[in-house]
């Protein structure tokens, strides 16, 4: 066996552990190893073609789904298994209970393939049993890969949630029909009769699986093989893009003009404003080689733009007559993220438009960072339909390096958590300090610029999909919905198919002319019933459907994909009426998630009747003390009281888990702060009305 003793960093001896549960309550590490990961492994065998063999490294809490493994794997008729024991100690040298990592080095002729759960990739440090299972070591990811390196594997990493999100449909039409008592569990949160190639999970009973199917699905996301990347598939990039033509006019009438600065920063950059880089170092992506050179100095990909942008600022501003500089790029930035990854919302890499701005008083940036605000505010409101509260960022979740942070926050209801919709950033003089950014003003006198900046970003189209969509897909709002109107002529056996597919033809030509995004769907080889459930699932707003009697009465029959309203339409007004329709849904759509926002915004003046409201999944509006210490307590208190009710709480019922912090402290509370109330928490004197919940 090859040495690798050098890269283990702590080992702690414990009772015997044959599985990660005993090892879980056996294995405690401490200091700077307490945030070890740990990991579950299994060596596994095709059933038939036992010479296809693999060691499958995953976080200990990771589904695995063997059928779809299997699939995966390509491995035919013979269904992967757990292999021979006695296999696994020839190759491995490891026997049963004792699988680990470190064992690959023992596979000197590469017999086993080696997958990684992307979770275990993404940690920070992992913990395996190191050859016996009396024993657990943590080790670093990066020697962790040292490991991989010196044993001379190639692994592949798998994300095991889209692995079984993309193999449901084909592992579905296999399956046979649900036995009733052992699966009460999977029928209560799986919806009754769905459609292979529709949702299987209700929103409300497995959101995590809901959305993850609704954005595959739907065509909205494609999985990337690198974890928490993505591919945008045109339904998605659709809404980007009519996000980027609602803000830049309004970006440009404030005087705000667009660029591009490179993606890549050097480390003294980045590391010049401490505050500032301090909330992203975990998060930064570092390029150090190029080809098999070493780069002299590591470069980093950037996090956000200010240590790129600031340093040309000192070049560009000399005079009060060179303010204000406002500049804005469309782009993409990287945060290797350390949390599961979500889709839209948690990713390593996303789009977003990031503007910069100098001004010569904090007068002017102040009127900067409310402007672009309501900007955001207006975007989710007239685009995506979707309601925010405008408010500030208390000090403990304001941007690291900015006087204050504006934000607009949102709220999904089926999971009661919130989302940081955008911020807007008043970075008074601290950036400027630090970059030499100064302008002699009108008296001659050296002074330093009030800096802005701001962002909105792709995870707005994920908040959206969460606000909206439905247990049958996508809910699009009518102003981003890439087709807004579908045609579904119906024909049967016996119909002149020729009449109805011209007259479907009259219509699209006249919506077209009327400005509306249309569809015809004449395909042959699908039926009506196929059709519906193909646009019901990708969110198209209005469906129209046109049949033999439909020509006869000069008719359309209109569906609305947002509540399922049906209605008859005459032909000749559908180019006037289909515009105002779609006006209707879109202000409707608007109007039930306000209803629902404000009917889960609660108000709690004590600890007690903050955490109740909390965990019914709500949002809480409390008086508060407005001092940091304050709200880093409360967050790990209500962690605490979280994880103890989740210990309390039965299998099958479901528990809203995690911290609570403040999403914002609102420009506009409920109801205003009275003299003399107390804060919730700590009890001394309240300062101001804060709203919290658990968010992503």
């Amino acid at each position: 066996m090859q040495d690798f003793t050098s890269l283990i960093q702590q080992t702690v001896k414990h009772a015997v552990a044959n599985t990660v549960k005993e090892m879980l309550e056996n294995c405690k590490f401490e200091g700077d190893h307490a945030n070890t990961t740990f990991a579950k492994n299994l060596f596994l065998a095709n059933k038939k073609k036992k010479e296809q063999m693999y060691l499958v490294i995953a976080v200990h809490d990771t589904e695995i789904d063997m059928k779809a493994l299997t699939t995966h794997f390509k491995a035919g008729s013979g269904n992967l298994r757990a292999g021979d024991e006695a296999v696994m100690e020839q190759i491995l040298g490891v026997k049963k209970g004792a699988v680990n990592l470190f064992g690959i080095l023992n596979d000197t002729d590469n017999k086993v393939k080696l997958v990684l759960d992307s979770r275990i990739v993404a940690a920070e440090r992992v913990g395996f049993h190191p050859m016996q299972n009396d024993a657990t070591t943590s080790i670093t990811v990066s020697d962790l890969h040292k490991i991989i390196e010196l044993s001379g594997h190639n692994p592949e990493i798998l994300d095991f949630s889209s692995l079984q999100s993309e193999a449901a449909p084909s592992g579905e039409a296999k399956q046979a029909p649900a036995k009733k008592a052992p699966q009460a569990k999977k029928t209560e949160e799986k919806k009754e009769n769905a459609h292979q190639l529709g949702i299987e999970y209700t929103k409300e009973q497995n959101f995590s699986k809901w959305y993850q199917q609704v954005i595959t699905r739907s065509e909205m996301i494609e999985y990337y093989e690198i974890s928490g990347c993505y591919i945008l598939r045109p339904l998605s990039y659709f809404i980007w893009e009519s996000i980027q033509n609602f803000l830049d006019p309004r970006f440009k009438k404030n005087g705000v003009s667009n660029c591009y600065f490179p993606m890549f920063v050097s480390e003294a950059a980045l590391s010049k404003e401490k505050d500032h880089i301090a909330g992203f170092a975990p998060e930064v992506a570092w390029v150090t080689k190029s080809g098999k050179t070493n780069l002299p100095e590591p470069i980093a990909i950037r996090p956000t733009s200010e240590t790129i942008m600031y340093p040309s600022y000192a070049k560009w501003i000399h005079s009060h007559r060179d303010l204000p500089l406002c500049l804005n790029q469309w782009t993409n930035v990287v945060r290797w993220e350390f949390k599961h990854p979500t889709p839209f919302i948690r990713t390593r890499e996303f789009l977003w438009q990031e503007g910069h701005t100098a001004h010569a008083t904090t007068e002017e940036a102040d009127v900067m960072v409310l402007s672009i605000l309501d900007y955001y505010a207006d975007c989710y409101k007239e685009l995506l339909a979707v309601p925010v509260i405008k408010g500030r960022k208390s000090e403990e979740e304001k941007f690291a390096g900015a006087n204050y942070t504006t934000t607009v926050e949102l709220y999904v209801p089926s999971n009661g958590r919130g989302i940081q919709g955008a911020t807007s950033h008043q970075l008074g003089q601290n950036f400027a300090k630090m970059f030499d950014v100064w302008f002699e003003d009108k008296a001659g006198q050296k002074q330093f610029a009030w800096q802005t900046s701001w962002g909105f970003s792709t995870r707005s189209i994920g908040a959206m999909i969460m606000v909206h969509s439905d247990d049958k897909g996508l809910v699009l709002p009518p102003r981003v919905a890439q087709i807004q109107v579908v045609i579904v002529p119906i024909t049967y056996k016996d119909d002149d198919s020729n009449t109805i597919l011209a007259k479907a033809e009259e219509v699209y030509n006249s919506l077209k002319a009327a400005g509306v995004r249309v569809f015809l769907d004449d395909r042959e080889n699908y039926n009506p019933g196929f059709k519906y459930n193909h646009w019901e699932l990708r969110g198209v707003p209005i469906r129209l459907e046109l049949g033999k009697k439909d020509i006869e009465k000069g008719e359309v029959r209109m569906v609305r994909r947002d509540n399922g309203d049906k209605a008859q339409m005459k032909q000749e007004d559908l180019a006037s009426e289909i515009p105002h329709m779609l006006n209707k849904i879109h202000n409707d759509m608007y109007e039930r998630a306000l209803k629902t926002r404000d009917e889960h915004m609660k108000e709690a003046s004590t600890w007690e009747q903050f955490m109740e409201a909390l965990n019914a999944k709500n949002i809480v509006q409390t008086p508060w003390c407005n001092v940091q210490e304050c709200e880093k307590k409360a967050k790990d208190k209500s962690k605490e009281e979280s994880l103890k009710i989740m210990e309390q709480a039965g299998e099958e019922e479901e528990v809203l888990t995690g911290s609570a912090k403040t999403l914002c402290l609102p420009f506009q509370p409920q109801t205003p702060l009275v003299a003399g109330e107390k804060c919730f928490h700590c009890g001394e004197e309240a300062k101001i009305k804060a709203l919290w919940g658990r968010s992503y």
